[in-house]
């Protein structure tokens, strides 16, 4: 659980850096660039406490990280060239996986791993919170909505199995 939620929140990370390489010159997305920074600063805290947690309990990284550091800011570059809603869009699709995958990992915990679950219930809150700054900024009024969002929930979908286990 931890290997792979310090992946996601190294991926999240990463692909806040491709959105704002490319989003922070353009005038136009001043607000939309201090809301992911925000964001962005939240992923940092939560990459910081799994990696803690990591080092305490001597779990070691996914040995994909080199990929999720390349493909998380493709990802963020990407959907921000396609502009502030496409950008806005990619949080939505992966703050929705995220969620799911959260709720499916707290279900799991019991008392004994309560520093674990308060963890994963913060980042989860954290992340829903993105999810709805996203939607307020029109993330859904995208180009290709509906199928960006299946595509990068199902990446998502992929990045967690291969992350749990590799």
């Amino acid at each position: 659980m931890i290997r792979v939620d310090h992946a996601g929140e190294y991926g999240a990370q990463r692909i806040y850096a491709g959105q704002l390489a490319v989003l922070t010159g353009d005038r136009a997305a001043r607000k939309d660039v201090n809301a992911i920074r925000h964001m962005a600063a939240q992923e940092d805290d939560h990459f910081a406490a799994f990696d803690a947690l990591m080092r305490k309990r001597g779990v070691r990284p996914t040995v994909l990280q080199p990929i999720w550091h390349v493909a998380g800011y493709a990802l963020g570059a990407a959907t921000a060239m396609m502009g502030t809603r496409a950008a806005m869009a990619c949080t939505t699709a992966v703050e929705d996986a995220i969620d799911e995958h959260y709720s499916a990992q707290t279900a799991c915990l019991d008392e004994s791993e309560s520093d674990l679950k308060n963890l994963i219930e913060k980042a989860q809150a954290d992340e829903n919170a993105h999810r709805a700054e996203a939607l307020s900024r029109g993330a859904e009024k995208a180009i290709g909505y509906g199928l960006m969002s299946s595509a990068i929930k199902f990446g998502c979908k992929i990045a967690i199995k291969l992350s749990e286990r590799i």
